[in-house]
């Protein structure tokens, strides 16, 4: 049984120990997981970057293949939602299906690969205003001061209330979407005359090279932010239907999506074309081909939102890393402090702050190094974004892969393998794809790094989530044999909190 102090106990008057329940319904869980995704920052900045680094024009099919997985893995994913509420959603899920250790090492892996996402973003966040304010306004400054203070004010509003969170992450996803499909109907409308409206983005003999395995982790990226829908499950009203629909609509949503916008991007360019014009123009290859159809001012307001989208992912990815911190501390796996939410919002505010002074940390080491590189522009893309970005996809896609076996083994262990039957299938075929992207992933991330970095970062960067995970493992053996009563909990979240609150009231009576 679970134990606790009485002293313990205290600490959960204020809810301190549980997020505020009903903050968000399925509009705003489904706004605040895509909004992780930023579209236009995909179309903007992966999508090019996808094209020019991996050489794939076959992009648009790998989205719809892409989206097929996330479907199926989606389906028992869905199912364990209903049973499991907890922040730490991915180590939750694993920690009840494969056991508390194998969930202390996923929890670390979470941990690590969102946080490596989010402060990647950073990276494009600095390119981007560096840009707009040389062109428009004849300041040079370095990326690194508009992206420290960009890492400032996410620091901010992720210690405020979710749901208004939710409200400026809804709006600036909306502009974003509808400025994509007037992007998309221009490049439908005036396709590159060489091959007009081709279909060679979906032909399956474009997704081979060199280049598939960071193509699909690329592509992975684009769909991030659907799985965070367990995240909020303890702050959204009715979680059982509402974390369900938002992962099948943001899913359906990523893949048809991106799958059409990849296509007429490449249209717009010429298939032919496509690779060398993104290697040549970077992220600036969207706007480019926007120019020339749909003007100077539209380009203008475009390049606002692909930032204000960009920040909006930003704030969404610290959301979910505040989160899963917070889970964690919650359950003795950080410090406890970090395992408290503040009394005026309800928000993992220590959480927030942990990742706050992260990216900090990280921002301005890589402003350090990039003294050394000659001011070299393009290094926050190339290196802090690809990396962070790709390194945590990786971190992702190992998560969803062991989450889908322990969607199998929690309900065989249930004694509902037969009545589950066509989830648990869709789990095992999900989780046999994701392996196989994993491997692909991890082979190929010598192309992401390029000829002229070390080699060795081909294996260390990735090594990054393998190191995570030990770390995590080896806490968790610890656990078990040093703090059994903390083992016992992971996974339980504030399931866990209410039973030994109930214990203690027993046993003062």
């Amino acid at each position: 049984m679970l134990t606790g102090s009485k002293t313990e106990i205290s600490t959960f008057k204020g809810q301190e120990r549980a997020l505020r329940a009903d903050r968000i319904g399925t509009t705003g869980l489904l706004l605040s997981v895509l909004a992780a995704s930023a579209p236009l920052m995909v179309v903007a900045g992966v999508m090019p970057t996808t094209y020019g680094a991996t050489g794939i024009v076959g992009q648009p099919l790998l989205f719809v293949m892409l989206g097929v997985v996330m479907a199926l893995f989606s389906v028992g994913y869905a199912e364990m939602s209903r049973h499991v509420h907890n922040a730490g959603a991915f180590y939750a899920y694993i920690a009840r299906g494969l056991g508390a250790t194998a969930g202390v090492g996923a929890s670390f892996v979470a941990l690590v690969s969102y946080s490596l996402m989010q402060v990647g973003i950073y990276g494009i966040f600095g390119f981007e205003v560096v840009g707009q304010l040389d062109q428009h306004f004849d300041i040079s400054v370095d990326w690194w001061i508009p992206a420290l203070l960009a890492v400032l004010l996410t620091g901010a509003l992720g210690a405020l209330k979710i749901d208004l969170n939710a409200k400026v992450l809804g709006v600036l996803l909306v502009v974003e979407c509808a400025l994509v499909i007037v992007c998309d109907i221009a490049f439908a409308a005036d396709p590159d005359k060489r091959q007009g409206l081709s279909l060679d983005g979906f032909d399956p003999s474009t997704v081979t090279g060199a280049g598939l395995g960071i193509a699909l982790c690329f592509a992975v990226v684009g769909f991030v932010g659907f799985e965070q829908a367990p995240v909020y499950a303890e702050e959204t009203s009715r979680p059982g239907r509402a974390v369900a629909r938002a992962m099948f609509l943001a899913v359906a949503f990523a893949s048809v999506f991106f799958a059409l916008t990849s296509w007429l991007m490449g249209v717009a360019a010429g298939p032919a074309q496509v690779v060398g014009a993104a290697q040549e123009q970077s992220a600036g290859l969207l706007f480019g081909l926007t120019e020339s159809r749909l003007g100077g001012t539209f380009t203008d307001l475009l390049h606002v939102f692909f930032l204000t989208g960009i920040f909006a992912s930003m704030l969404s990815f610290h959301n979910v890393v505040a989160r899963y911190a917070f889970a964690m501390g919650r359950e003795g796996l950080l410090p406890s402090a970090v395992g408290r939410t503040s009394k005026s919002s309800g928000a993992p505010a220590i959480g927030s702050m942990l990742q706050t002074v992260i990216s900090l940390v990280v921002v301005v080491a890589f402003a350090v190094t990039d003294d050394k590189q000659a001011g070299d522009p393009t290094v926050p893309v190339l290196r802090l974004f690809t990396w962070g970005g790709n390194v945590g996809a990786v971190g992702v896609i190992l998560l969803m892969a062991v989450a889908s076996a322990s969607v199998i083994a929690f309900f065989v262990r249930r004694g509902a393998g037969r009545a589950q039957i066509w989830r648990l299938l869709s789990a095992g075929v999900a989780g046999a794809a994701l392996l196989f992207v994993l491997v692909y992933a991890v082979k190929d991330f010598d192309v992401l790094i390029g000829p002229d970095q070390d080699a060795a970062l081909a294996w260390i960067l990735p090594g990054i989530v393998g190191l995570s995970a030990v770390v995590g493992i080896v806490l968790g053996l610890v656990l078990k044999a040093r703090k059994p009563e903390v083992h016992a909990r992971v996974g339980l979240g504030n399931e866990a909190f209410q039973l030994e609150k109930a214990a203690v009231s027993e046993t003062s009576a």
